[in-house]
């Protein structure tokens, strides 16, 4: 299981989502982000309580 920490930079009141993946059986991740409102987030992926990537975007 991967935890895959969604922040919410932007607003007045940061929120933070987590989501939880089950085994998957390919190496790609889709984020679908339609849905989201305008401002800056932060995606960070972890691996054994360490962030081994951190990519933000605007949308």
């Amino acid at each position: 299981m991967s935890d895959l920490p969604i922040e919410h930079i932007g607003m007045s009141k940061n929120k933070k989502y987590t989501g939880h993946l089950n085994d998957l059986n390919s190496t790609n991740i889709y984020l679908n982000i339609n849905n989201l409102k305008p401002g800056f987030y932060t995606v960070r992926i972890t691996y054994k309580n360490k962030i081994i990537k951190e990519v933000k975007f605007k949308k």
